[in-house]
């Protein structure tokens, strides 16, 4: 029985492989990717002097992603720097690099009219330095969002720390795309083991649940959050946070299952590293699928795959409500 079932699983396989190639040629390249990465050569150079590069991030080149893109069926990328932004360099060279780098992501999406937008990057921790970014970011270079780590050193999103920067952000209702990166307390925790397998992840649900339970994404709900991979490992301990928190001191009678239940239904997850059938389908699920947004994690994934894992698990409206039209309604500049 086990070999029939093998083979069964062989033959669908490759009968997927044979018959995904239609899912990018049945129409014209539509799809928005808000998970796709950029390399500003400002920024790489800062970077290598830190000795913080790797393989994926140092052979970047703009052909590559539009070469993923057409393969895709991706008509258009939000643009972001990967891990670990500026957040290494001191107040004034942060600063530096971060308007350099935010100004070649404008001058790349120039040059390919329709085919790049930009998440800028800002020069947090420095909170003065990411006021002023946030300003130019979206009065000169129209800017789509700005994109943040989920975490720098040991503060997440919903500290105090940052309520002058989340406060300019709601105030101009903002798109803030958020990507994860380790946290202080949680480098090289297991041996063997990277800390993007799984840290990474679960950094992602941390500062999203500090956001919820710190208040901050309540009283920031004009801010439209995105989380990366699907939102981390959210599937997993979300019946967490919606009954054993909000049953137990401190939260027990501040907060209940219906308003954790409205935070995690209006923020968007993207579908970066979550294609697979367990972790979409779970996050599906819990939340709508109108909050779902196609991301690829390019250059260390192809939208290759990510189109066919999804195209496997939706169709019809669904589909092109995470393909499309999802990220339509949170970012103007493309309508």
């Amino acid at each position: 029985m086990k070999c029939v079932c093998g083979r069964r699983h062989l033959i669908m396989g490759s009968l997927a492989a044979a018959v995904a190639p239609s899912a990018f040629a049945v129409s014209p390249p539509h799809r928005i990717d808000v998970h796709h990465h950029l390399v500003p050569p400002p920024w790489v150079d800062a970077v290598k002097r830190a000795k913080l590069d790797n393989p994926p991030m140092v052979s970047w080149t703009p052909e590559k992603s539009l070469e993923d893109m057409d393969k895709a069926g991706t008509a258009t990328s939000i643009t972001s720097p990967m891990p670990p932004h500026v957040g290494f360099l001191p107040a004034a060279e942060a600063a530096k690099v971060a308007r350099e780098s935010n100004q070649w992501a404008r001058q790349l999406a120039t040059e390919h009219p329709g085919r790049f937008g930009m998440f800028a990057m800002l020069p947090m921790t420095y909170i003065d330095e990411s006021l002023k970014e946030i300003e130019y970011a979206f009065d000169t270079l129209k800017a789509d969002g700005v994109g943040m780590m989920t975490n720098y050193g040991d503060k997440w999103l919903g500290y105090a720390e940052f309520a002058p920067v989340f406060d300019e952000l709601n105030r101009r209702k903002a798109v803030v795309y958020t990507h994860p990166m380790s946290p202080s307390c949680c480098v090289n925790v297991v041996k063997g083991v990277s800390d993007g397998t799984v840290e990474w992840g679960a950094d992602t649900t941390r500062t999203l649940t500090n956001l919820i339970f710190s208040g901050a994404s309540a009283r920031y709900n004009d801010i439209n959050f995105i989380f990366s991979h699907g939102g981390g490992v959210l599937t997993a301990v979300a019946e967490r946070l919606r009954i054993q928190m909000v049953t137990t001191p401190p939260y027990k009678g501040k907060f209940t299952r219906e308003m954790i239940d409205h935070e995690l239904n209006r923020f968007y997850y993207d579908t970066a590293q979550v294609s697979n059938e367990v972790t979409i389908q779970a996050l599906a699920k819990l939340v709508p699928v109108s909050q779902i947004l196609f991301g690829t994690d390019f250059p260390y994934r192809t939208g290759a795959e990510h189109v066919s894992g999804l195209t496997e698990r939706f169709n019809g409206e669904d589909l092109a409500a995470i393909d499309r039209a999802n990220a339509l309604r949170i970012l103007p500049n493309w309508r």
